[in-house]
């Protein structure tokens, strides 16, 4: 009777200590809303470091289906060195319904970096404009033309 005993009681404190077999039921948690500003938009701590180029290699407008229409900038190309950030100033339509985009490069100069060109791939969001017709420059060079 005592053998029957303790093994019912290893059994019993072995199957305690056994890991549970169904997952347990998880609150579910909504992702928070993005608040930070997109990494390619100019910042005050950027005074700090060195203005450079980028190599533009295509830019593509593209028009999104909405009321009223938005419209988007593709940026392809490459940055001097990995150590570069990329950066787009936007400004908005001028008297003459210009839309100057400045786009270019900033580093760090007492970094040591490797010598190759990081490529980036990036869509700026224009959003919509009034009725009018539109010419989109990129660092001084007319890149598209659209009607709003």
């Amino acid at each position: 009777m005592k053998n029957i005993l303790l093994t019912l009681m290893t059994i019993l404190i072995l199957s305690a200590c056994a890991p549970a077999t169904a997952d347990p039921i998880l609150p579910i948690e909504t992702p928070a809303p993005q608040t930070e500003e997109p990494l390619y938009l100019p910042r005050p701590e950027d005074s700090k470091l060195t203005r450079g180029g980028v190599m533009l290699e295509s830019t593509n407008l593209l028009t999104l289906e909405s009321f009223p229409l938005q419209f988007t900038l593709e940026l392809n190309g490459s940055l001097p060195t990995p150590c570069h950030l990329l950066r787009v100033a936007v400004n908005e339509p001028d008297s003459e319904n210009k839309i100057l985009l400045d786009v270019y490069s900033l580093t760090n100069p007492d970094l040591i970096c490797t010598q190759i060109v990081k490529p980036f791939e990036v869509n700026i969001p224009l959003g919509s404009f009034p009725t009018g017709h539109y010419t989109l420059w990129v660092n001084g060079n007319q890149v598209a033309e659209f009607d709003s």
